[in-house]
């Protein structure tokens, strides 16, 4: 499940700030939800996996967003 949240980064990384958190707030609550992880224990580890995966979809975002405006400044007369 965890390439989910690099997808979501990858979609909603124009929104970076609001991804992160978002994923952050959404990936242990889904997690408790589905019966898969207790509330206790787990919770911040989860919590840091979802913000690292996501900001790895954000960051290939970003990059391929950069390159883009850098190529399209060359191309211009």
């Amino acid at each position: 499940m965890i390439p989910i949240l690099i997808v979501f980064g990858l979609v909603f990384g124009r929104w970076w700030r609001l991804s992160i958190i978002a994923a952050a707030l959404a990936w242990p609550g889904l997690l408790v939800a589905a019966d898969v992880m207790d509330v206790e224990p787990g919770l911040l580890g989860a919590s840091g996996l979802a913000i690292a995966n996501t900001g790895v979809g954000v960051l290939v975002h970003q990059g391929i967003v950069r390159m883009i405006r850098k190529l399209r400044g060359w191309a211009s007369p």
